[in-house]
């Protein structure tokens, strides 16, 4: 293959981007990382996450929480590498349309997403992609061959993105033919009536579901971290053993795109969670409350989602299942993330700091308001000396710069925060 423009070489993100925290398949990554570097890679991801921002700010039916969100930004992801590839190296044996942006496609379709809006996402994704590869060519390239090579790439684009679109198009038609004759999708649109709040016969949508409406419910959300090797019969199969040792005598799952998966299970009245085995690597649970009917069908639901939302903001810090139950507290905290990183910074002071030696502290602080105040208590469940308890309290007090009597609950609250979801809240911007 013949390299066509070195520059794009040079290419580099405008912040700390690793490679294994890209929305698109490893092979896509290494594919690419193979033909243009690291750097430029990195850059391209950048892009992607950019891309899929812009779109849903302006066109917020792509949005709908986390899932959506990692479901778009594959698509813009993949194209970036595919047009950068492609760019450099004009005879690489690669189509425009990649495997992350058709699956993307799909989704659109099981979402109900119309035809125009998805026509219209492109559109920004063109005009945000071609803004970044002609800023990245101005930056770099000469100023005598710089007007030609913009010009240049400009038209390559413009073909790449109108190829890329009648991939698309076929591909949402056909999916479109085949999603609205299945039963997946009366189900489906029965399940996002209820959860939109449309009125609804409860009888009738029981029927459509093959799920009795009339009892109590508790749902759970399942996902797969990126690059995972988990597919949908792997979640059906966790989601099923952890309603069933909740308890659950009926279940219903609807998957939810190719890495994600909702699932309801019903309940007697008081549900006594049973620990859960078996668990795939890779996927991750969130569960919310137990509800009655309609209206708890739809509440355990969105506890889910919330949950779901914290862990994937805690990342590793995270345990594989997740509770609404354990997070309330913290869920309501975290609403507004922009404030909630003020609040725990404003009330943790010095003791906010992102080291190794303040999380030690904040955890003993943490144990310590627990036990209210217990020196002996923490002593024994962090498995240290008394005497090293009591300095890291007073270590702890000199950073915060007051008594740790003083505001409490405030104080109590950020350490929540601030063990849950770490660089979040405590690094300014971070969010």
């Amino acid at each position: 293959m013949t390299l066509e423009r070195d520059w794009l070489l040079r290419l580099a993100p405008r912040s700390e981007v690793a490679l294994d925290r890209a929305a698109s398949a490893a092979p896509t990554v290494a594919q690419t990382v193979a033909h243009v570097g690291e750097g430029p890679t990195r850059w391209a991801i950048e892009v992607g996450h950019d891309l899929a921002t812009t779109i849903i700010r302006e066109i917020p039916a792509f949005g709908g929480g986390d899932g959506p969100f990692e479901t778009l930004r594959m698509g813009t992801e993949s194209s970036t590498m595919r047009s950068l590839v492609l760019l450099a190296f004009p005879d690489a044996a690669l189509v425009p349309i990649t495997d992350e942006a058709l699956e993307g496609d799909r989704e659109f379709v099981r979402r109900n997403i119309a035809l125009d809006k998805v026509l219209r996402g492109i559109r920004l994704g063109h005009a945000g992609m071609a803004h970044a590869f002609l800023a990245g060519c101005e930056a770099i390239v000469d100023t005598a061959r710089l007007a030609d090579e913009m010009k240049a790439v400009s038209e390559d684009l413009f073909r790449f993105i109108d190829s890329f679109a009648d991939a698309m198009v076929l591909e949402y038609l056909a999916e479109r033919d085949r999603w609205v004759t299945s039963a997946a999708a009366a189900r489906d649109e029965t399940v996002r009536r209820i959860l939109s709040e449309e009125p609804v016969d409860v009888r009738g949508a029981s029927g459509v579901l093959g799920y009795e409406l009339d009892r109590h419910h508790v749902a759970v959300t399942l996902w797969t971290e990126p690059g995972a090797p988990a597919g949908p019969s792997d979640l059906q199969r966790v989601a099923v053993d952890v309603l069933h040792r909740r308890g659950a005598t009926s279940t219903l799952v609807v998957p939810v795109g190719s890495s994600g998966l909702w699932a309801w299970g019903a309940v007697p009245r008081s549900e006594s969670p049973a620990p859960v085995s078996g668990r795939v690597a890779s996927v991750r649970v969130a569960c919310g409350l137990p509800g009655r009917g309609v209206e708890g069908f739809r509440r355990s639901h969105h506890e889910a989602v919330l949950a779901e939302r914290l862990s994937r903001l805690a990342g590793d810090r995270a345990a594989w299942l997740t509770d609404y139950a354990d997070v309330a507290a913290v869920a309501l905290l975290a609403a507004d993330l922009t404030r909630a990183g003020e609040f725990v910074r404003r009330e943790l002071a010095g003791l906010g700091a992102p080291t190794d030696q303040a999380a030690v502290l904040r955890e003993t602080l943490l144990h310590y308001l627990d036990a209210e105040r217990s020196l002996a208590t923490v002593s024994a469940d962090l498995h240290v000396a008394r005497g090293t308890v009591n300095y890291r309290i007073k270590r702890a007090e000199e950073l915060l710069g007051r008594e740790v009597g003083q505001r409490r609950f405030e104080l109590h609250a950020a350490l929540l925060l601030a063990r849950l979801l770490g660089d979040v809240v405590l690094r300014s911007g971070h969010s």
